[in-house]
């Protein structure tokens, strides 16, 4: 068995660990798939320079309300997967031969634990004094009657597409489904979005869930409290059986996306064996340290925590990194406030807690929103739809929670996110900070100063 000081399992965030702090050890990374992980190939870089292609197309039909008045001639979509997937697609060679020229062994193959600190790829055992399981997640493929019968899409492929189809149902409502409808719709696809709940983006705060829907109910076919029984083939590519309060439709269209969630990895990688504890949802049991069970092995990203968010693995991976070299001075990273976004149309920004999720935690909250119509650069916009919402602890005088809907929301959260992490009163950030006038940020500055 070959022996290493390190072994990393995952090269997503997990490529992060590998700084001068490390050199002279012998490390290994194995990666079955892509260096850069889901981020990078399939998810948050590549959606997002979709997402930017699509809000210009959208923008020439909404220019109108600025007396602009133009028309989109055409979507030149292999020119837009081109200059996304030409800039990313050949960074994987070059990341392997880097790490190999640096003296890392690089593994290509999927791993699994035989028992603790031994792993065994292509046939090979290897093992580690030190383990980093960050192995990232997957799409869950629900047990759908007939899906197995049909092509269809997950975030994995749909970005990858030869052309953009002419109708797509997408089965889900959450951000993927939401940052994809707007980007295929806005190509000149006829989206239609299946939720089985009450509202899009369900995880939301109510009152931006709610707005959300709304407005996604102008570009989009979005069908709510619906459930999908079956699919099937069909001339113009794919049947799906639709049920709502015991009425059953069935609608046809040329593609079909399924963007119902995503599963951590750790049951490929057989991590029980390795002796780490996973809960009810499939990922490894840690402390605040990212330490499991199993000691001299951390699990960070997917496979540990339930935000999906590559920011957080980002952050985490910097803390392994500590405590893999000093783990007699382990640093813990805070989760409390975690600030997220969804690149659709329109654009959200959250962190904290929600107005319900405050009352459901014994606050009786101070809530105030504030429209982007109250701040000049509202008015330029000619903005009637986007909103600051803000969640305050009255006794503290600080914020619980912010959200946003509208055009650079997530922009607009960070000064909000900082308040919130470094103890900031609303008085503070309201009276003790300057904002740019006539910009976007005056609006966070109005929905303070009400506070």
């Amino acid at each position: 068995m070959k022996s290493y000081d390190l072994i990393c399992i995952g090269a997503g965030s997990g490529n992060m660990l590998f700084g001068p702090e490390l050199d002279g050890w012998r490390s290994a990374i194995v990666e079955s798939s892509r260096f850069g992980g889901t981020c990078l190939n399939r998810g948050c870089i590549p959606s997002k320079m979709f997402v930017v292609a699509a809000d210009a197309a959208r923008s020439v039909a909404d220019s109108r309300r600025l007396g602009v008045h133009a028309t989109l001639n055409r979507v030149d979509w292999p020119a837009i997967r081109e200059r996304v997937f030409g800039r990313i697609d050949p960074l994987h060679d070059q990341a392997v031969e880097y790490r190999r020229a640096n003296g890392i062994d690089v593994y290509t193959e999927p791993a699994r634990f035989l028992s603790p600190k031994v792993l065994e790829v292509a046939g090979e055992k290897i093992g580690a004094e030190r383990i980093v399981v960050a192995a990232g997640s997957r799409p869950v493929v629900p047990p759908i009657p007939g899906l197995d019968s049909v092509p269809f899409h997950t975030s994995d492929t749909i970005m990858r597409v030869d052309e953009v189809p002419s109708s797509m149902i997408v089965v889900g409502g959450g951000f993927i489904a939401a940052e994809m409808g707007h980007v295929f719709g806005a190509f000149g696809a006829r989206i239609t979005l299946v939720e089985r709940g009450p509202r899009l983006l369900a995880a939301e705060d109510e009152q931006i869930s709610s707005r959300f829907t709304e407005l996604a109910r102008r570009h989009l076919d979005v069908r709510l409290h619906t459930a999908v029984a079956a699919v099937a083939p069909s001339a113009t590519g794919v049947a799906v059986t639709l049920e709502r309060d015991g009425q059953v439709e069935v609608v046809e269209a040329a593609a079909l996306l399924v963007a119902t969630g995503r599963r951590p990895n750790t049951d490929l990688l057989d991590v029980v064996a390795g002796g780490l504890e996973i809960d009810e949802h499939g990922h490894v049991v840690t402390d605040d340290a990212y330490r499991t069970a199993v000691p001299g092995v951390w699990a960070f990203g997917d496979d540990a925590n339930h935000f999906q968010l590559k920011h957080m693995a980002n952050a985490e991976a910097r803390i392994v990194a500590h405590n893999v070299a000093h783990p007699d001075r382990p640093r813990e990273l805070r989760h409390d406030v975690v600030p997220h976004a969804v690149f659709a149309d329109p654009q959200i920004a959250g962190a904290g807690f929600t107005e319900a999720q405050a009352r459901r935690n014994g606050f009786e909250p101070v809530v105030v929103v504030r429209d982007y119509g109250g701040a000049a650069y509202g008015w330029a916009l000619e903005d009637t739809t986007s909103f600051v919402k803000l969640v305050l602890d009255p006794e503290r005088r600080t914020l619980l929670g912010a959200h946003i809907m509208g055009p650079s929301a997530a922009i607009l959260l960070q000064p909000l996110v900082q308040g919130m992490m470094l103890g900031q009163t609303v008085d503070e950030l309201a009276h003790q900070v300057l904002y740019i006038h006539p910009a976007l940020t005056e609006v966070v500055e109005q929905a303070l100063l009400e506070a």
